[in-house]
């Protein structure tokens, strides 16, 4: 059965894009937000990573009392923190939530957001240190004693304690859209991420992944990320998802064009071709499919729009071409994530058990 996550905005949230946000990320929003996603069927909550963004790993031990099965899919970054200091934290973590702790091993796509927090390892070479760190996360995981000499960590009689709960090790997902990601991905990751594109694309992408697992002689889990807007009728919906946009100012449009033009990140490079090629069809890319949000959002930014039938429709549609794993977000969070847990997931749910039931027959 498919499991649906969403994200906590650990950066703030609020009714609009492109503008100053409205809701502070205090303990007690994501405490809100942990609960309700706890409450209403979301298996894991994403904390994101970034400089305007509260420290995840805080974040998630905050949320540790305020949840009882809610995972947290939280970031290691290599440029920042040693293998053997995340793995203990991490492990920590996992201890003290009884196996609820999960890797999200962030690479970095933007120059400028690396070299901001003093990482200027050039692109290439930040995926080969990537390869480095997990090889050791995931020594340190199972092994009693680990000792390692890279070309970016030297590590003499490391011991782990405590190991993490889950057996033989947590699960790691890893994103990245470009070659030397996805072989990265291919060789080290268990479950490969993607923000949503359209389905064409995001089946060509998941072909491409098969296929490079398979020359590693491995299978992986696939993640997809959508924003969610959604309301009782398509065309309230889609009033929703243009007022989101309608305070944007042009000083915003201007940030976001300045910040692509010195970003590396090939995945933030799709998702902008796909906003630029949808401009004169109102950003519409299929079915429900809408990529307005990019304009002023970097990363996940594609949207699932339409009544709660038609999304769970297309939710399925993509469980179809592989995804185990599906993150559902929106904003405002809190409110979002409420309607997709009541309104949305009931219905996946029920479209996957009929598809089984239709199979078996």
């Amino acid at each position: 059965m498919v499991e649906i996550l969403t994200m906590s905005p650990t950066s703030g949230d609020g009714k609009y894009v492109g503008v100053p946000w409205d809701i502070e990320p205090s303990f007690e929003y994501n405490h809100q937000i942990a609960q309700m996603a706890e409450q209403t069927g979301f298996s894991a909550l994403l904390l994101p990573v970034g400089a305007e963004c509260l420290d995840a790993s805080i974040v998630a031990s905050s949320l540790i009392k305020s949840t009882e099965n809610l995972k947290f899919l939280y970031a290691a970054r290599p440029g920042f923190i040693s293998p053997t200091v995340f793995a203990k934290q991490f492990a920590t973590l996992d201890y003290l939530s009884n196996g609820r702790a999960v890797i999200n091993v962030v690479t970095g796509g933007s120059q400028a957001d690396l070299e901001r927090d003093g990482d200027s390892l050039p692109h290439h070479l930040r995926y080969k240190r990537t390869e480095e760190f997990v090889h050791i996360l995931k020594r340190l995981f199972t092994e009693d004693v680990v000792n390692h000499q890279g070309d970016y960590y030297s590590i003499k009689n490391a011991s782990l304690f405590p190991k993490p709960v889950q057996r033989p090790r947590p699960e790691i997902f890893m994103g990245g859209a470009s070659e030397a990601g996805k072989q990265v991905a291919a060789k080290l990751a268990d479950v490969y991420m993607m923000w949503g594109e359209t389905l064409e694309n995001t089946k060509l992408r998941i072909e491409e992944m098969k296929y490079l697992a398979a020359k590693e002689g491995r299978a992986l889990k696939y993640s997809v990320s959508l924003q969610v807007i959604t309301a009782d009728t398509e065309e309230k919906a889609w009033e929703k998802a243009h007022n989101l946009i309608s305070k944007v100012t042009q000083s915003s449009l201007e940030s976001k064009k300045k910040f692509r033009l010195k970003d590396e990140s090939v995945g933030h490079q799709r998702l902008e071709d796909l906003m630029q090629e949808s401009k004169e069809k109102d950003f519409i890319i299929g079915p429900n499919l809408w990529a307005g949000l990019t304009q002023v959002l970097s990363g996940n930014s594609i949207a699932l729009v339409g009544t709660p039938d038609q999304i769970a429709d297309r939710v399925v549609e993509y469980v179809d071409l592989g995804f185990e794993k599906v993150l559902l977000r929106g904003f405002p969070h809190l409110e979002v994530i409420e309607a997709i847990g009541k309104k949305i997931i009931p219905k996946v749910k029920d479209r996957l058990k009929e598809n089984q039931a239709s199979v078996r027959l």
